[in-house]
């Protein structure tokens, strides 16, 4: 046993000699593993190609505009509807304040005008019941306009059905 151990001294002594001694430091090899190799220039090729055809697409590649023929589009057409005043609720009743109101209606086609004329009475009887019980504080800002409107247009819609009109437009708001 003793023996064993002193060979197994003396070996590690010559690796170690070796080591420090005569041998040349070995040069840095860059070798891969064929698979590695693969693996790398793989994935390599697959993020220039993608690059190269999301750079392609961006910048070359433009989606063409669809043809749109004028003569298709139908055009609208306007209604005018007569001029309302209406006196404003106001629960203090220090001053009485009107609201004085020009409305052009949207609708589709000019067949829908032949139906909405019959009607016009009614439509103007849910202007004036709904004018007359607003404040002039719903009217503020373009957001009580657009509350308005949309109210109005619902309005009407709700009149003529099972027509339906487009939109109510405002020609003149004035509140005094």
């Amino acid at each position: 046993m003793a023996d064993a151990k002193a060979a197994a001294l003396e070996d590690e002594a010559e690796i170690e000699e070796g080591a420090e001694g005569d041998q040349p430091k070995k040069k840095f090899s860059f070798k891969l593993p064929p698979m590695k190799f693969l693996i790398i220039g793989g994935a390599a090729f697959l993020l220039l190609a993608g690059g190269g055809a999301a750079a392609y697409f961006f910048f070359f590649s433009h989606p063409k505009e669809p043809k749109v023929d004028v003569s298709a589009a139908k055009a609208v057409v306007f209604v005018d509807l007569p001029e309302l005043i209406v006196n404003l609720s106001n629960p203090s009743a220090d001053r009485t304040q009107y609201l004085k109101i020009k409305v052009v209606l949207e609708v589709p086609d000019q067949k829908m005008i032949e139906q909405i004329t019959p009607i016009m009475p009614r439509v103007m009887d849910a202007f004036q019941t709904y004018l007359r019980e607003l404040r002039a504080s719903d009217l503020d800002g373009s957001a009580g306009l657009y509350r308005l409107k949309e109210e109005l247009t619902r309005r009407v819609n709700v009149s003529i059905a099972p027509s339906r009109i487009n939109a109510v437009l405002f020609k003149e708001i004035i509140v005094q």
